[in-house]
């Protein structure tokens, strides 16, 4: 039995035990800042949703091999970061620049945000100003509800 829980473990917590285990002792207390610095600050392009710090992915530690690789070249974070984006694109940024290509997804939300602002007022206008009744409608009105007094009452 205690075996099978051994055996159990490892199975579950394989993907903890595989994970690469990065060797920073080649730079120094600063340049291991600014590694971590930047590894956390640039996006995984397989998870998306996670920066190169806490991706597993393949392509992740790739990246992290080669931001730690220009640290330890004395290449500066504006070098390191102007490198990725050439190789990646903007994608890799998780603050991408204001540029052509990525102005609706700085303003897009705005845009978005204003024209549904400017449909609900339109819609909304419509609805506070009932329109009033002709002579004949509040005749024709006047006579159903007549009818149906006298529906009831029999």
């Amino acid at each position: 039995m205690k075996k099978l829980l051994v055996l159990f473990f490892l199975l579950v917590f394989q993907t903890v035990l595989a994970a690469p285990v990065e060797n920073l002792e080649d730079l120094g207390p600063a340049d291991e800042k600014r590694y971590r610095d930047l590894i956390s600050e640039l996006r995984c392009l397989v998870c998306q949703n996670q920066s190169l710090a806490d991706s597993d992915a393949e392509l992740a530690l790739d990246m992290r091999k080669e931001v730690h690789k220009k640290v330890v070249a004395g290449e500066s974070d504006q070098e390191i970061i102007d490198f990725l984006v050439a190789r990646y694109g903007d994608f890799v940024r998780y603050r991408p620049p204001v540029n052509a290509t990525t102005l609706l997804l700085w303003f897009g939300p705005f845009l978005l945000l204003a024209l549904g602002a400017f449909v609900l007022m339109k819609n909304s206008k419509k609805k506070d100003s009932p329109e009033a009744l002709t002579t004949e409608q509040h005749a024709e009105a006047q006579r159903l509800l007549k009818e149906s007094d006298e529906d009831n009452a029999s």
